[in-house]
């Protein structure tokens, strides 16, 4: 028997990469989705995942912010955290109180920049999110491997396998989203809990290290001073040196992102989600709080405790500064238990940072039109995105201070928009008080991320690349998918809809008309001049306007209105992102109420045949009849349902 033509063109792969396409159109799962209400969760373990990205920088940043800084590291942490609490965190909580579904502040921004100029910015703010994203994959990754091959009870020659131990890790990452993510709150409830408990315990131990040893204390006194004289001058030199510590900044942009999975009152709605938005603020101070406290008891005691050698590239510290504390003091066996609670917060933070990207690509491209159709899947994504994290891995040789640098500069970014979003916002609400402290605020983050990109341009180079790569990738997508419908719903009011059911026992007969003064005398001419072209009778037309509203929209609803003008003229009114796909939604809804494929007719449109498919692209307006005809045959196969139209 010859195989049916579905088991024929049956393509098993490419079924299984896409398999969860059609769902992901219209409900893709991430943190701009409203969940169900028994998939929240209490702040507090919300915060935990959040803390998964943000609590694990202490497996690296410590040792980091040694390297950089030095005997100042301890003040310059200070600055950071003084940054973190009087900065960062009222910029993000006000960020929550303005975006309570998770939108966060590239949405904020997207909002205050109108037009073609806010899809640009954002497409620019997503390639340093993605910087942001995968290097705090690979990095995370990378310092995994640290913990693992300077573990004393494995084999000294593991050291000579970083990169290839790191991309094994990248691929066991790939492989988890490749079969599918489950419930993940749970996994970061405890794998936080336990990292921080030992954490709490190398600290406190360290703290009484400094304090009953003699000499530790004066010694870093005496060398703050004789590198670097009096107390101003070590001030103004922390001041200068704190950006390059900036990794303890992370984790606020994902704290927002989550906002959707935090349980609100009993009483929260839509509109007014005040529990839920409550909730989030104290997941966001209390995460910043516990991490100020960390980050600045942790750099007291590496500063103090470890050799600066030691911290050097291929040193015992490098990357691992309280693991080699935790094994220097607290002996080999809990210093392998600290080691497989860092390896496994670090890959599950590649894991936060995987699910970030995989929920932000669909949050913006597809409703761009900037994105290919498999890029709503979740498994072609990942292989994407795993592809790219083996291929940044190789060129920074799996070195966590390499990409240091990087990762700053896609925190930063995305902390310093962040603040100017608040700022903006505080403007355009008449809050001067606010408006002043948030744009103090906003100036600081500038400085900051000048400062790093500045010293370390790593993080802007790779930043360049993705926002080069989502660029072209977008316009290509968008140039591609100029054709579609491009219509999420279309509403009729009840005169348009008595319009529709008046002509539905005739042929309906619908004249394009781009208005211009909407008077008598202009409906006139127009109707003469299609009779006249097209030998139409003389029967009830309707004349059919549609008003751009934003061209730089892709997906839009459509608004018909009906209209009777100058007591005569039926005229239906349209808003939508495009003029030839916004006719085309309509005409095919007209038939489908109406039971009958109506008929359009057109003016042909003067000008050159490029300039008016720039204006297509870029305005949604020009050459219309050609571009509505093709439309129409790529959304309706049957040439025999498939509205006419007719050009003269």
């Amino acid at each position: 028997m010859a195989p049916t033509t579905a088991t024929a063109t049956r393509q098993p792969v490419r079924d299984w990469l896409m398999q969860d396409q059609a769902h992901r159109v219209k409900t893709h799962p991430g943190p701009h989705v409203e969940p169900p209400a028994d998939h929240r969760r209490p702040w507090w373990k919300v915060m935990c995942l959040t803390g998964v990205d943000y609590f694990s920088t202490l497996g690296y940043q410590p040792g980091i912010a040694a390297l950089a800084a030095g005997v100042i590291s301890p003040v310059a942490t200070l600055v950071l955290v003084a940054l973190t609490l009087l900065g960062a965190l009222p910029v993000y909580r006000r960020v929550a109180r303005e975006s309570p579904r998770g939108e966060g502040s590239i949405a904020m921004l997207e909002r205050l920049l109108p037009f073609w100029r806010g899809k640009v910015f954002v497409l620019v703010l997503l390639g340093f999110a993605a910087t942001d994203f995968m290097i705090t994959m690979t990095l995370s990754a990378a310092d995994a491997t640290a913990h693992l091959v300077e573990n004393p009870l494995l084999p000294e020659g593991l050291g000579d396998h970083r990169v290839l131990i790191t991309l094994v890790l990248l691929a066991l990452l790939g492989a988890v989203f490749l079969k599918g993510l489950g419930e993940a709150v749970g996994v970061a409830v405890a794998l936080v809990g336990v990292y921080l408990a030992l954490n709490l315990v190398v600290v406190l131990v360290g703290l009484w290290h400094v304090a009953t040893t003699a000499g530790v204390v004066t010694d870093w006194s005496e060398a703050l001073t004789t590198q670097h004289g009096n107390p101003l001058m070590v001030i103004a030199i922390a001041l200068v040196v704190f950006p390059r510590l900036a990794l303890g900044l992370s984790g606020f942009e994902t704290g927002v992102a989550v906002m959707p999975l935090v349980k609100g009152r009993p009483g929260d709605t839509e509109e007014d989600p005040a529990g839920r938005i409550a909730g989030t603020k104290k997941l966001l101070t209390t995460a910043a709080l516990i991490m100020s406290a960390f980050l600045l008891t942790s750099s007291l005691i590496t500063t103090l405790l470890i050799p600066q050698a030691a911290f050097a590239p291929g040193g015992e510290a490098n990357g691992r500064a309280l693991a080699y504390l935790a094994h220097e003091y607290l002996g080999s066996a809990f210093g392998t238990v600290y080691d497989v609670s860092t390896i496994a917060i670090l890959w599950f933070a590649g894991a936060s940072a995987m699910a970030g990207l995989l929920n932000l690509v669909p949050r913006y491209l597809p409703r761009y039109g900037m994105a290919p159709e498999w890029a709503r899947a979740v498994r072609p994504m990942v292989l994407v995105l795993t592809l790219v994290a083996f291929v940044i891995t190789w060129l920074f040789d799996a070195d966590v201070d390499a990409q240091g640098g990087a990762y700053a500069t896609g925190v930063l970014v995305l902390i310093t928009s962040a603040s100017v979003a608040v700022t903006l916002s505080a403007r355009a609400a008449g809050q001067r008080r606010a408006f002043l402290g948030f744009g103090l605020v906003a100036a600081v983050f500038v400085y900051t991320t000048v400062a790093n990109v500045v010293e370390r341009p790593d993080g802007l180079k790779i930043g360049l690349l993705f926002i080069a790569a989502i660029v072209a990738v977008s316009f290509v997508s968008r140039s591609r998918r100029s054709l579609e419908l491009r219509t999420t719903d279309v509403t009729f009011d009840p005169t348009a809809e008595v319009f529709v059911r008046d002509c539905a026992h005739r042929r309906i007969r619908l004249i394009a008309n781009e208005p211009d003064e909407r008077d008598a005398a202009e409906y006139r001419a127009k109707l003469d001049q299609i009779r006249r072209d097209h030998d139409i009778p003389d029967e009830e037309v309707v004349f059919v306007e549609v008003t751009v509203r934003d061209p730089s929209d892709f997906e839009t609803s459509l608004d018909v209105r009906g209209h009777i003008l100058c007591d005569r003229y039926r005229v239906l009114t349209v808003t939508g992102s495009s003029v030839p796909n916004a006719l085309a939604a309509l005409l095919l809804q007209v038939r489908d109420r109406s039971g009958t494929v109506p008929h359009i007719y057109f003016e042909w449109t003067e000008g050159n045949p490029l300039a008016q498919i720039l204006r297509f692209l870029l305005l949604g307006s020009g050459e219309v009849a050609p571009v509505t005809r093709e439309v129409l045959r790529e959304a309706e196969p049957d040439r025999a349902r498939r509205p006419h139209v007719h050009v003269g």
